[in-house]
């Protein structure tokens, strides 16, 4: 489990097919204090450490998961959000997220504010029932607030405020209209929806 509050930016220096795609990935942890096995959510993507050296660690992504995230996202020199795995005691700053890619979304615009960024994305239409304003949503392992929702012609359109803090601290500030991202549904909403779903 992870909190979708990103700890590192880390940043693809290796990509190369075994099989499964390998990926080499420099970043700032201590990995000393990361065992092998151990799980990274990379840009919301829950991978497991196959090895590791003096600032990168290594993971292996099946098929799947490739087709399953966004376009472009495991391509070398790709910076990507790190989040460890969440530990008992820690503190759930964001919300509690899988790192299990339930979508991809596009975004539809950036727009400055203030500050902040407002950025719209567009959401395939079976993940719409899940969105609810001021409900959580990971974009791409970032933990963030829906601001709005509004559903037409087979999309969802979701908007979310980006604060300098985030900005700073996220892939998220580099965002462009028709990138790709990664989305993440609140576990609850899923839960709740299959409880409504299920046959008693």
């Amino acid at each position: 489990m992870f909190t979708g509050i990103i700890t590192d930016i880390g940043t693809i220096t290796k990509a190369e097919q075994r099989g499964d795609l390998r990926l080499t990935i420099a970043c700032g942890y201590d990995l000393s204090t990361v065992d092998l096995g151990a799980s990274i959510a990379c840009s919301g993507c829950c991978l497991t450490v196959v090895d590791k050296g003096d600032g990168w660690f290594a993971v292996d992504l099946s098929g799947e998961s490739v087709a399953r995230t966004a376009a472009g996202m495991w391509e070398e020199g790709r910076r990507l959000n790190l989040e460890r795995a969440l530990r008992l005691g820690d503190e759930l700053g964001g919300h509690l997220v899988t790192g299990h890619v339930d979508g991809i979304g596009t975004v539809a615009s950036v727009t400055p504010d203030g500050g902040s960024l407002r950025i719209a994305i567009d959401a395939p239409a079976p993940l719409g029932r899940y969105i609810a304003q001021k409900g959580s949503i990971c974009v791409d392992g970032v933990s963030l607030t829906v601001n709005d929702v509004a559903d037409s012609e087979g999309v969802t359109r979701f908007g979310l405020n980006l604060i300098p803090h985030s900005a700073e601290h996220t892939t998220l500030r580099s965002v462009r209209p028709d990138q790709q991202v990664n989305l993440e549904i609140d576990v609850i909403a899923r839960y709740l929806d299959r409880m409504k779903h299920a046959p008693v």
